[in-house]
């Protein structure tokens, strides 16, 4: 299985959520990197990479059929320059039919949240995602327990409530 993700979207029904807690992923990207040199998309998603095409087509297909997807990020306030770049681009998430919301770490210290990041599809598998120290990719996992899908489920609900829409969030810098 060498897209998990994309294949938990592409079976999921009815929901897909995403809960992001990193500050700082693929350092290496070179996407990253010509941000970080001052390239700017300035929300035309047409602009955008080859790849992300792959992934609005998945989206606009996925939401097209009914699946509500969704993705939560907890992010340290300031902000990094990775989680300034994610702010930059998520126009694209959106504009292909994401819900994204955005909670500061501050106001998620009392909720009970998984050690990794992750998804969950239909409220009942669980891929999480295992990173190194400086957010490479290194392993991921489905679970299906039902105690591990109502932590995910619990904590993520909790994240969505307090979060703040992506069209309404400004980032501390």
């Amino acid at each position: 299985m060498k897209y998990p993700v994309r294949e938990g979207i592409s079976k999921a029904q009815r929901s897909a959520v995403h809960l992001e807690m990193r500050d700082s992923y693929t350092p290496g990207d070179p996407e990253f990197a010509r941000w970080r040199a001052g390239h700017r998309y300035h929300g035309d998603p047409a602009k955008l990479p080859d790849w992300w095409g792959t992934w609005h087509e998945l989206v606009q297909k996925t939401t097209a059929r009914g699946v509500v997807m969704r993705r939560a990020r907890i992010v340290s306030e300031p902000v990094t320059d990775y989680i300034r770049y994610e702010h930059d681009l998520t126009f694209a998430n959106v504009a292909a039919g994401e819900l994204v919301r955005w909670l500061p770490r501050r106001r998620a210290a009392d909720i009970p949240l998984p050690g990794t990041d992750l998804w969950m599809f239909d409220g009942e598998s669980v891929l999480f995602t295992y990173f190194s120290g400086v957010g490479e990719v290194v392993d991921r996992e489905w679970r299906t327990e039902p105690e591990v899908v109502q932590l995910v489920s619990t904590a993520f609900e909790l994240v969505w409530q307090r979060a703040t829409p992506h069209e309404e969030y400004k980032p501390v810098y």
